[in-house]
């Protein structure tokens, strides 16, 4: 007799894809006409998931115990950051870290230092009996910029029409890098904690060692070494592809794929030899695409977008369910009514305040307009899970005598930055998620009111924006377009998803050319195509071959486009026989 397997795989598979589909049908409606981030829509989809609501996704369950979800959500982030960052250097143009390297290095040295001071003096202030030392490993973690969340601002139709091609390209560069910059923060903070946290009663060496290890370990090791690794990969992986490529090696889907593998590879043996694989990452990326040759030439295709947006659709799902909701307004380290404001002044004063007094010297932001757009949008995401991770694991090590309980100075570290850090991601997504819609909102609210109570006497009576064209058939069985009034047609372009037809409303409206089919007609429909009877096949094949947009910066033939290249060929000859 058929029993229900209510298993686990079964339940999270059953979750993940059907949230994942009813997402994609409204995906188009909610990110580009609502402007709302799939970070915050999976975020609440992950919390309606999770024990803390409908109880269907149970992560500590399928981990076991405590440690191992920690290790899952922590291997998961770098699985995450390490293809968003490789994807994020093969976005910039050719040489462009060796090009804007000057505003580059403001961003990276003296206005991050900066946000980890200030940071970390807003933890230290209202957080009730916290070690200065402690909030400064607080205030490395959430310094970083996030990649993942910056998409919001550097890519869709809000970006297109809002954002500058050189503020974006900034953006970028500087939310890449920074990834990988957190660690000398965190670690200079967390070697101090070690050695002179408890006033040198556990560890021997005091502040000298702490420093030399900073520099020995995390700039020389892991800094330096991960920038070498990153650039020696990225550039064989070039070098590999071009050779390969020109001999035909290489089919179109194992090309397009070959920015994943090489992330995939990077944080894998990134970990193994324990050095950076985040900025490694960012490095092999930009250098692979150093002569702009893969990204100009992946540049229309769908399969990096698609597989962005799985990975930040499923990663913060998993942070919805994993996050530690409750201990927010119940936990022994700070009062709820201290950490919402916590979280509100480090939104605002964490980063805005050096951009605005310092983008004059990075030439692409222009104004102060764009200096407080880019000062506020700093969102913290999945690098400050990455690092909160790595400080969980490096506080483990400081028990006296490799016992199982840590040190006393540092027996309440784990939950201050667990709390403080969860918080500041919460507050990030939901914020830097909103704002754009809900200051749309703000400036087409007033407006609307406006001319809704302003002379409604003189409006007209309700007509049509455009001219109506009924069908009606005649005795022949031909289709005739009957105008309904006087009005000129409205064309709109059309693009072709599959095999339908979408209009865009909001696009600039295109003259009528002989490929309109009829100069009284809406473009549209495959019925309307096939009423006429005035242009012969030929030329409404020429006609959809020349509406088709292509870019003409792919060169590349692959070997399985060859039998497609001979049909083109064909068909084009067949086309001028028949015109002559």
């Amino acid at each position: 007799m058929p029993t229900l397997a209510l298993t686990n795989f079964n339940i999270v598979v059953s979750v993940l894809g059907g949230w994942i589909s009813l997402f994609g049908l409204v995906s188009y409606l909610l990110k580009e006409n609502f402007y709302l981030s799939e970070a915050l829509i999976s975020l609440v989809a992950g919390l309606t998931f999770s024990p803390h609501a409908t109880n269907f996704v149970r992560p500590l369950e399928y981990a076991g115990s405590e440690e191992n979800l920690n290790a899952v959500t922590l291997y998961f982030t770098r699985l995450v950051l390490g293809v968003q960052l490789v994807l994020a250097g093969v976005q910039l143009p050719s040489r462009y870290l060796r090009i804007e390297w000057k505003p580059l290095a403001l961003l990276l040295g003296p206005i991050m230092t900066a946000m980890w001071l200030m940071t970390s003096l807003l933890v230290w202030g209202l957080v009730p009996n916290l070690p200065f030392l402690h909030a400064l490993a607080v205030g490395a973690c959430v310094t970083p910029t996030d990649p993942v969340l910056s998409n919001v601002i550097v890519k869709g139709k809000f970006a297109d029409h809002n954002v500058p091609k050189e503020l974006q390209k900034i953006i970028i560069a500087e939310s890449g890098a920074n990834d990988g910059l957190g660690y000398p923060f965190l670690f200079l903070a967390l070697y101090l904690v070690k050695y002179i946290g408890d006033n040198g009663a556990s560890e021997s060496g005091g502040a000298g060692l702490a420093i030399g290890l900073w520099f020995g370990e995390t700039w020389g090791y892991t800094i330096l070494l991960s920038v070498v690794y990153g650039a020696v990969v990225g550039w064989v992986a070039k070098e590999l592809l071009h050779f390969c490529e020109e001999r035909k090696f290489v089919d179109r889907e194992s090309f397009l794929v070959f920015a994943f593998s090489l992330a995939l590879f990077i944080t894998g043996t990134c970990g193994m030899i324990g050095s950076d694989d985040i900025l490694a990452c960012f490095i092999a990326g930009n250098v692979f695409t150093w002569d702009d040759w893969f990204r100009l030439e992946t540049l229309d295709d769908s399969l990096q977008p698609t597989i962005d947006m799985l990975l930040n659709v499923a990663i913060f799902m998993w942070y919805g369910a994993v996050c530690p909701w409750r201990s927010f307004a119940v936990n022994s380290i700070i009062p709820i009514y201290r950490l919402i404001p916590l979280g509100i002044l480090i939104l605002l004063l964490r980063r805005l305040p050096f951009i605005l007094a310092l983008y004059k010297k990075i030439p692409q932001i222009h104004g102060l307009r764009q200096a407080t757009f880019m000062g506020f949008f700093g969102p913290i995401g999945c690098s400050a899970i990455f690092y909160l991770y790595v400080t969980l694991e490096f506080v483990d090590t400081l028990n006296p005598g490799q016992g199982s309980e840590p040190r006393a100075d540092v027996a309440n570290l784990k939950e201050d930055i667990s709390v403080i850090v969860w918080f500041m991601v919460i507050c990030s997504v939901v914020v830097h998620g909103l704002s754009i819609p809900l200051g749309k909102f703000g400036f087409y609210l007033p407006r609307t009111i406006s001319m809704t109570l302003s002379s409604p006497e003189d409006l007209g009576p309700f007509q049509l924006g455009r001219r109506v064209a009924t069908r009606s058939r005649s005795r022949d069985g031909t289709a005739v377009n009957t105008p309904t009034d006087s009005r000129s047609v409205s064309l709109r372009p059309v693009y072709r998803i599959g095999g339908t037809v979408i209009t865009e409303q909001m696009g600039p409206v295109r003259p009528p050319t002989i490929h309109s089919l009829n100069a009284h007609k809406p473009v549209g429909t495959q019925d309307d195509i096939e009423a006429s009877p005035r242009l012969p096949a030929s030329e409404l094949e020429s006609g959809a071959k020349a509406s088709s947009p292509t870019l003409p910066s792919r060169t590349i033939r692959f070997p399985d486009d060859t039998s497609r290249i001979v049909k083109e060929s064909r068909g084009s000859e067949k086309d001028a026989t028949t015109e002559d």
